[in-house]
């Protein structure tokens, strides 16, 4: 009999009975190229609802009386007001483009607040402002930051400039101002052409500071840590980056408190750094050790600045120059987005979706729930999907949903980061956590909440795709490196604990996008997101041994997206529809097909039956065993997904994806 796992630090965010879900039945009658009339497919398609509910965040900003909290992964994206003293959300509005608002900036007079956001459309505007004293206007599209989609900080000067940084991999970002007085938005230039991402920015009456690296697509001749200070009246740029910090793969935060520049990085191998930088001096500064993976979200009560890292809560104090963690009497905060100080309490906003006040003087806490004080919640895009033992299990942000196939009811287990990936095995649930979380378990027998089961080189960061291998009883997952290119497998044995992680299987600029089995033989698909090196490598790996033990180097122009094995062979998709298939006992390529029309981009791949399934941002097909010929299982499957669809099986061979937003079950019978 299954056990209810009960409330915990790591707190249940949302049930829903199964009366909450509206389940409608759809019969495709897809056809087969191959089938004759006798034997056309069958297919059933269940709605079974929405994937992941829930109010996730990425920004906080207090302004007066009121904290204005951006949304995650949420369409429309939407910006909030959640009134301080009343611990109500008293305003709201909805941005147009983008699924999430990743930066906030208040102008002087606190009468407008701009936000950034971070979206997939080509064209549409990145940047709004919202006028606080009409709160029930909605946010005014401001432009868009050139060929980068992406916002990811945003600053205002003293006089009303504002100032926007962000990138795409394969642009090289520039520092962008809008210009209040007369609405123009125009790029001041290029500091760093190696950089792969801005992430931080600060202004003040006649410098503006952009700080960058390689925080995505890095290795190669990506840059490290940059920051420049640009000169407002001369419209220059200078490198002024400690020498301590360039190491770093990336420059993450910046704030100025008083005439002091407090900058925090991301860590790569070795801590993240803090360093307190004289603005009249460049050259005078203190740089320590900040302990975790990152500085960010930064306040300062002028004594001490408070950041967070993956771990917590810390102050680093500016007389004595030591870091020293908050130590507060409330729950786990996650991934945090935005942390104020006001009058000797901090106002922390947590990807969990909750904001805490913490007393720092009495070290406590009052922590409130945004869905329970009124903040919109809605359907999230997703991550991975995985199903087996009577549930399916979804990734969102910062949560795990927990649907039951038999009642109906969802559960949200809160989980710091995203489960990119999932395989449900012998009940279990084993996800492959973004970022750099490692792998986590959740056994819904025993009762407890999802917990971290094996952590790797803080790195070897974003999880791609999990495998089950029952030859040797490892769970395998695919690895990419952000910041220093290339990519790592990991495994991971449920029965003793023990785990491995074997770094550049394919080589120093290929990451391992794709992992499928066999006979216990791991086959690795790679994928390089740079201009320059291979792109297509196959490479066939002993996971217990850890050594290679075959590779294939495919024609293609785009990396893996996906691979999976029926028999003797290894099926395959690239990134834009390339389809190949390798004969493993000859170990050479027997079938290709374009498929772009299909897959134009990213896909998934599952054997299921004993046929192979794939499923792309638009289309769940399958291939026949015999001739690969590809046919349609549902059209305009138009999943959506955060970054790439998946697909997943249980054990009585039901397929499980998302159709929007929504959880989708296909039983599909070709036989």
């Amino acid at each position: 009999m299954h056990r209810q796992p009960p409330p915990s630090r790591r707190r249940i965010l949302q049930i829903a009975g199964a009366g909450g879900l509206a389940a409608a039945v759809v019969t495709a009658g897809a056809s087969s190229a191959t089938a004759s009339p006798a034997r056309q497919p069958r297919t059933t398609v269940i709605d079974l609802g929405p994937a992941v509910v829930q109010f996730s965040l990425m920004s906080g900003l207090l302004i007066g009386d009121t904290l204005y909290i951006g949304s995650r992964n949420l369409e429309p994206a939407r910006v909030i007001g959640f009134h301080v003293p009343s611990r109500k959300v008293v305003s709201r509005t909805d941005l147009p483009a983008g699924s999430t608002v990743s930066a906030l900036a208040a102008d002087p007079t606190g009468r407008f607040l701009y936000a950034g956001v971070l979206s997939k459309a080509k064209g549409k505007p990145n940047l709004f402002r919202w006028d606080l004293t009409s709160p029930n206007k909605p946010a005014e599209p401001l432009g868009k930051i050139g060929a980068e989609p992406n916002v990811r900080d945003l600053a205002v000067a003293p006089d009303g400039m504002v100032y926007a940084v962000g990138g795409n991999p394969g642009v090289p970002p520039a520092l962008w101002e809008y210009d209040p007085s007369t609405g123009a938005l125009v790029s001041l230039g290029v500091p760093d052409p190696k950089a792969t991402l801005a992430r931080a920015v600060a202004a003040t009456e006649t410098t503006v500071y952009f700080g960058a690296g390689s925080m995505l697509a890095g290795g190669g001749d990506t840059s490290k840590a940059s920051l420049f200070a640009f000169d407002r009246a001369a419209k220059s740029f200078t490198s002024i980056v400690p020498e301590e910090l360039e190491g770093d793969p990336s420059l993450r935060e910046l704030a100025v408190v008083g005439d002091r520049l407090v900058i925090g990085t991301s860590g790569s191998g070795e801590p993240a750094k803090l360093a307190v930088m004289d603005q009249a001096d460049p050259s005078s500064y203190t740089v320590v050790s900040a302990g975790g993976n990152m500085v960010k979200t930064m306040a300062s009560d002028g004594e001490h600045v408070y950041f967070t890292d993956e771990s917590g809560l810390h102050a680093y104090s500016m007389a004595s120059k030591t870091v020293s963690r908050v130590e507060f009497d409330g729950p786990e905060l996650g991934e945090v987005w935005g942390v104020d100080h006001r009058d000797g309490k901090l106002l922390v906003a947590s990807a969990y979706g909750f904001v805490a006040e913490i007393d720092l003087a009495e070290g406590t806490s009052v922590v409130t729930d945004l869905a329970g004080a009124g903040a919109p919640v809605g359907p999230q895009l997703g991550m991975g999907i995985a199903a087996g033992g009577g549930y399916v299990y979804v990734g969102g942000t910062g949560a795990i949903a927990r649907h039951d196939t038999r009642t109906g009811a969802v559960v949200n287990f809160a989980v710091p980061g995203e489960a990119k990936d999932a395989d449900v095995v012998d009940g279990v649930l084993y996800t492959g956590q973004y970022n750099a979380q490692g792998i986590w378990a959740y056994d819904p027998t025993d009762g407890k909440p999802p917990q971290r089961v094996a952590k790797f080189a803080s790195e070897q960061n974003r999880p791609l795709d999990t495998c089950w291998d029952p030859c040797n009883g490892l769970l395998l997952v695919g690895v990419q490196s952000d910041t220093e290119g290339g990519g790592s497998l990991w495994t991971y044995d449920p029965r003793t604990g023990r785990s491995a992680i074997h770094t550049n299987p394919v080589d120093e600029r290929q990451l391992v996008r794709a992992v499928a089995t066999r006979e216990g033989v791991a086959y690795l698909g790679g994928d390089n997101m740079q201009d320059q090196g291979p792109r297509a490598t196959v490479v066939a790996f002993d996971p217990v041994r850890g050594r290679e033990l075959w590779r294939i180097d495919l024609p293609q122009s785009w990396g893996v997206a996906a691979m999976t094995v029926r028999d003797r062979h290894l099926y395959g998709l690239s990134r834009r529809g390339e389809f190949f298939v390798v004969d493993l006992r000859v170990r050479r390529v027997v079938h290709t097909a374009d498929l772009k029309d299909i897959s134009p981009g990213f896909a998934a791949m599952v054997t299921n039956r004993g046929t192979v399934y794939g499923v792309s941002a638009t289309t769940l097909f399958r291939f026949d065993p015999r001739t690969f010929a590809v046919s349609t299982v549902v059209a305009d499957i138009n999943g959506g997904w955060y970054s790439g669809p998946h697909l997943n099986r249980d054990e009585r061979g039901m397929l499980y994806t998302l159709r929007a937003t929504n959880l989708v079950r296909i039983d599909d019978r070709v036989r």
